[in-house]
């Protein structure tokens, strides 16, 4: 518990101001993306390596390979409709979800990538980065994410097209003759899942290190939407801010 003293002899980690960053349809549009790339990787898998399961039950009864693929096709109507979402709230949300942010158009934007990946991955600065919305690479790093749900939407309504009668789909009727054949489009489809893979992986850990190490709350906030800024800063300078990393015995 602290006490009188080591509240006077830190004063500042108690000087901050809440900023009202992640907006609501950005944060509902968060959640329901995790849960489709969830639920889509899951019935991906199965259908790329469906396990053989024997059952003494009627066949009608054992249609589970078939409700795999259903809800594998809902959830992806659902993710394109999300994504979707996603695109337009970049032109008419605040400015931490504005579409700018993410496209690198400034010699600033790339200092600031150089100052997060000395942070992040060299290590070779022990003052963190504190942004309010995103960090500048990480905005580059969604950018590219973007891309990769849009090359997912495309490979797979158009693998799904052949086997559907919906006019939706077959507007991607093109895309296998595209690829060569429907074996090389789900290849490439396959390989796409596991960037999805690989980057929660990696965005769930830095999430808990940068609310660790910066301890403005950053998990917190894809909840609330609220973050926290020292009161002397200004919130359009936060993204070049460096704040001291707490030392082992303020954590304690």
């Amino acid at each position: 518990m602290a006490t009188t003293s080591t509240l006077e002899a830190h004063p500042h980690e108690h000087e901050y101001k809440r900023v009202y960053v992640w907006e609501l349809p950005v944060r509902i549009y968060h959640w329901i993306n995790a849960l489709c790339i969830l639920v889509l990787t899951v019935t991906g898998i199965l259908i790329a390596h469906p396990p053989a399961i024997s059952s003494a039950s009627e066949a009608s009864f054992s249609y589970w390979f078939g409700i795999n693929r259903f809800i594998h096709f809902a959830t992806a109507y659902v993710f394109l409709f999300n994504f979707a979402f996603r695109i337009y709230w970049g032109f008419v949300g605040n400015k931490y979800a504005d579409w700018k942010q993410f496209l690198p158009h400034s010699v600033r934007q790339f200092k600031r990538v150089g100052s997060v990946l000395a942070v992040d991955i060299l290590q070779s600065r022990n003052r963190p980065i504190h942004a309010l919305g995103h960090n500048q690479l990480a905005y580059f790093t969604y950018f590219a994410m973007f891309l990769v749900f849009l090359f997912q939407v495309i490979s797979g309504f158009g693998l799904y097209a052949p086997m559907s009668n919906s006019w939706f789909a077959d507007l991607f009727s093109w895309v296998v003759p595209l690829f060569g054949s429907d074996y090389s489009l789900r290849q490439w489809h396959y390989l796409a899942m596991w960037f999805f893979i690989l980057f929660t992986l990696i965005h769930v850990y830095l999430v808990f290190y940068h609310d660790y190490v910066e301890g403005h709350g950053v998990m917190s906030s894809m909840v609330g939407g609220w973050k926290f800024l020292p009161v002397e800063a200004d919130d359009e300078e936060a993204g070049l801010m460096m704040t001291p990393r707490p030392k082992a015995e303020d954590r304690e």
